[in-house]
């Protein structure tokens, strides 16, 4: 058994008729779902499997949608005897999905969470205020320096440090827009404007992370039982303040992955495998670090794959 780390996706990862082929196989799947649809008072499972599209990709309710889906690969995983890894770590929203796998919280208070922190970012940013873009083949520098030179029209920075090569920026809608003009002029290979509700991890998020605040500050928060890598400066934490404060800054500073990663191979882990829906963070994965071996168990070929690999 390799030494190996589990990490959960965020955004970006739901589709609808995620996780049909594993709830085929095992009812936990559609057990979770009915759990997180008890907490939210609709059925989860039901907008997850055959939507609306639109009404699903809204963020409070995309949000607990990925968490649940993240949970329930991860009681599956333990129920068929597969072993607790030795690391976790999610981007943006898929911190709080490592967090339950750790026992930090319990999944009930997750899904209640998660949506109420969709709710605080939808209402932060007037729709159609802010706005996000993927630039792709620049150095991190010259997209900080596109950045800083478009402040003139509103507030954008880095949000997402995705992988090498490929930086996401978000803030006021004319802001990225012109960044991402100066990001092209500099030599960016593509631009691509992302099709989100909200501009997420940058300082627009400032009253949502008040919110958030002052929601976690009246949680019961544990120690982390499993290491967590955070996302704001990719540390390991497992201490509950410091998994707390980490949550709250998360909103207005950009996600770390590219470090993620690369403090994980620093932590001699071999295998990365990816518990949640699709295999996005996978993709990223394999582009930051080369010689780490990568996993999705998304479907009842690659659990069982992994699992034999493991186990």
């Amino acid at each position: 058994m390799s030494k190996f780390a589990f990490v959960f996706p965020g955004q970006g990862s739901q589709k609808i008729g995620m996780l049909s082929e594993l709830a085929q196989t095992y009812p936990a799947i559609q057990e979770t779902f009915e759990e997180a649809s008890d907490v939210l008072g609709f059925d989860l499972w039901q907008l997850s499997s055959h939507g609306p599209e639109a009404q699903l990709n809204q963020t409070e309710n995309t949000q607990p949608a990925i968490l649940t889906a993240s949970i329930a690969i991860w009681r599956v995983w333990l129920a068929q005897g597969g072993p607790k890894p030795c690391l976790l770590a999610g981007h943006s929203l898929g911190e709080y999905s490592a967090l339950v796998c750790a026992d930090v919280f319990s999944f009930a208070d997750a899904v209640s969470l998660v949506h109420q922190r969709g709710l605080f970012m939808q209402k932060a940013v007037a729709s159609g205020e802010g706005a996000m873009a993927a630039i792709i083949g620049l150095d991190d520098r010259d997209i900080i320096e596109c950045c800083t030179k478009a402040q003139s029209f509103g507030t954008v920075s880095p949000a997402n440090y995705n992988s090498i090569g490929q930086t996401v920026i978000a803030g006021k809608a004319d802001a990225v827009e012109k960044a991402a003009e100066l990001a092209k002029t500099a030599g960016a290979r593509k631009v691509v404007m992302l099709a989100v509700s909200v501009p997420s991890h940058c300082a627009l998020m400032a009253s949502a992370a008040a919110e958030l605040k002052n929601m976690i500050d009246s949680m019961k928060f544990e120690n982390a039982q499993i290491p967590i890598i955070n996302n704001i400066d990719a540390k390991i934490e497992t201490t509950s303040d410091a998994i707390k404060s980490a949550l709250v800054s998360q909103l207005t500073e950009p996600v770390q992955w590219v470090k993620t990663i690369q403090k994980m191979a620093g932590e001699n882990i071999l295998e990365v495998t990816e518990c949640g829906p699709g295999k996005v963070l996978t993709g990223m994965n394999r582009r930051i670090d080369k010689q780490l071996n990568y996993n999705n168990i998304n479907t009842p070929e690659h659990l069982q794959k992994f699992l034999t690999l493991q186990t």
